[in-house]
């Protein structure tokens, strides 16, 4: 069935996982899609890794012209800002339905990255519950660890593979994918810089993380990422997370990572994962953290701040 799939009556969603080995494969099968997508005359979005776009344009040839694309490694740079990108096209999609590409795993991809991006697939089933799209994600199984593809047998309802659609017997409840993706407290080097955040500490919390990104090497527009993204997870853990934590600081030879830690724990998965309307009071912070972050790790009582030294991070269109 494949690319040449219906995507299902007006109003259902579908989040089918492709399977594919080499070029060939997966031009037929995005490219497909794609295609199938501009002929119901309906909007298409693409957003995969910078070694699949320039042959998938290709493959359009002018109809690539007609589609809104976009490099993965940019947009889902931090796997935490690509559903804003998903759900921004899906909102202006208009009466019809919208057809959306997302390869947010490919085998490049650092460990951490990987989980955070499965966390991602799980949850498009919960952000587009009933809204009439079709979120098309391809999957490197040549190139792909077994596990992440075991993995992605229990984000997506259904997998095409080898020209055929068929369910998923694996596919499990969103909430619990994510909390198996929960990042664990991680190993500090004995040169972290440790502080504690209670009532009254936010100011030095703050001023304390630049200091520490600008002798870690972070260029300056990068230092008031660093400030802000600090700040806003320091500041939830006064309001939501029991009035007191601790902040940990420490540097790789590739980027800056802060990790906040206290007894709260996030009730709402999607958090910080969609756009909060205009004019919302609160519920912004977590938002702006995964937009200026090149990587963001949650856990129980746990955020943890990735940044790398070398490279911004782009927002999310």
């Amino acid at each position: 069935m494949g690319a040449d799939a219906a995507p299902g009556d007006s109003s259902s969603f579908v989040h089918p996982a492709l399977f594919y080995r080499g070029i060939d494969d997966y031009l037929a099968g995005v490219g497909g899609f794609v295609r199938n997508g501009l002929a119901a005359g309906e909007p298409v979005f693409v957003s995969v890794p910078p070694e699949r776009l320039a042959p998938l344009r290709a493959f359009l040839g002018v109809d690539a012209d007609r589609v809104v694309l976009h490099d993965m490694s940019e947009v889902g740079r931090n796997p935490g800002r690509i559903l804003t990108a998903l759900t921004d096209f899906a909102a202006r999609r208009g009466a019809g339905r919208a057809w959306l590409v997302g390869e947010p795993i490919w085998p490049s991809r650092s460990p951490l990255e990987i989980r955070e991006a499965t966390r991602h697939e799980a949850l498009i089933n919960l952000a587009f519950a009933d809204v009439p799209v079709t979120i098309l994600c391809p999957y490197d199984v040549s190139g792909l660890d077994p596990h992440t593809v075991a993995d992605a047998w229990r984000t997506h309802p259904v997998v095409w593979a080898d020209g055929a659609e068929m369910p998923s017997t694996e596919y499990a409840d969103p909430y619990a994918v994510s909390t198996d993706c929960d990042a664990l407290p991680a190993e500090e080097p004995a040169k972290a810089v440790r502080m504690s955040l209670g009532p009254g500490e936010l100011a030095l919390v703050r001023m304390r993380a630049v200091e520490f990104g600008r002798a870690s090497g972070l260029p300056p527009e990068r230092l008031a990422d660093l400030k802000l993204a600090v700040g806003e997870a320091a500041a939830n853990t006064l309001r939501h997370g029991g009035g007191a934590g601790k902040v940990t600081m420490w540097r790789t030879p590739t980027e800056v990572i802060v990790e906040v830690r206290d007894g709260g724990r996030l009730a709402d998965p999607l958090s910080g994962r969609l756009r909060p309307p205009l004019g919302a009071v609160g519920g912004r912070g977590l938002w702006l953290i995964h937009q200026v972050c090149d990587l963001v790790e949650l856990g129980s009582g746990l955020l943890r701040l990735h940044m790398r030294i070398t490279a911004r991070a782009e927002p999310a269109p």
